[in-house]
């Protein structure tokens, strides 16, 4: 199909696409940011989506990820390729370069963005899945400058956000990795290249003198209206048994949806089983991070 017509203007900033987007909201006229395109494309052929105006933010910021005060600090055009190769993101988040690998294709990743990733908000995103694990909070610049919002308050449903209508995320702040963590990311796919049906990403802190588990975040996507946050209960446990049980809680806490592609049993099952091996690969390498 083709795309409805729509305006096209390329914004030189983040202020400059703010003050459009403002515009076209007092204007009561629909405007859409355009980074990767790789969803908002898509939408627009099939007409799931009918802006009058396409703001294109990409000449709006070409910064490189850096590390200040502990935050590994990632524009939000950072693309996924980037994500996936860069030094700095091995190092200080060495889950989301692992888990990205797993985003679409090599075409989607050399396009796709971190920002409108988690901007689209949906539900089985890898990338999204990775900042909730770990902590991550976004920048969000509006009329009124700039607000920080964690990604746990972030999502609010199929596809939504709680960011203002003329707000943008310009950048994703997310705490280094420190010493004695681990993590683990893992994913069912009916084909390779799939929404995920299931996936989890999994951190792990260890005590500091010990292998017992001082905390752990467990994201999981697929199993809800929006990527969720389950708490494992953890701390102080070193068995694959209390793992196990843990993983089997944060399973029966969920609902997920039946749909074309999995029942909600079958979900709660992969999320079971998923849960268990992502907690005992990142518990593994904390250890030997510890050791």
């Amino acid at each position: 199909m083709v795309a409805p017509a729509f305006e096209y203007v390329a914004a030189g900033s983040y202020d400059e696409a703010v003050r459009l987007l403002a515009a076209s909201a007092a204007s009561d006229e629909e405007a859409q940011i355009l980074a990767g395109g790789q969803s908002l494309m898509p939408m627009l052929n099939l007409r799931l989506a009918h802006p009058g105006l396409l703001i294109d933010i990409n000449p709006a910021d070409q910064r490189p990820p850096s590390v200040d005060s502990g935050l590994l600090r990632l524009p939000a055009l950072t693309r996924h390729r980037v994500l996936l190769e860069h030094d700095l993101v091995r190092q200080h988040c060495p889950l989301l370069a692992g888990a990205v690998r797993h985003v679409g294709n090599v075409r989607v990743r050399n396009r796709g963005t971190i920002g409108g990733s988690l901007a689209h908000a949906d539900p089985t995103s890898e990338i999204g899945c990775c900042a909730l694990a770990t902590g991550a909070q976004v920048v969000a610049r509006g009329p009124d400058g700039d607000r920080t919002v964690p990604v746990s308050e972030l999502f609010a449903g199929y596809w939504t956000t709680t960011l203002a209508e003329s707000e943008i995320i310009t950048d994703v702040l997310i705490p280094v990795a420190r010493p004695r963590q681990g993590w683990s990311f893992h994913e069912m796919v009916r084909r390779t290249s799939d929404f995920a049906i299931v996936a989890v990403a999994v951190m792990v802190d260890l005590a500091e003198r010990t292998n017992q588990i001082a905390a752990a975040r467990v994201a999981l996507a697929g199993v809800a209206d929006r990527i969720v946050l389950a708490d494992p209960e953890l701390a102080g446990s070193t068995a694959d048994t209390d793992l196990e049980a843990a993983a089997a809680r944060v399973a029966e806490g969920l609902e997920p949806p039946d749909d074309v592609h999995a029942s909600g049993a079958y979900r709660r099952r992969l999320a079971r089983v998923l849960t268990a091996r992502a907690l005992r690969q990142a518990a593994g390498h904390a250890a030997g991070a510890a050791s």
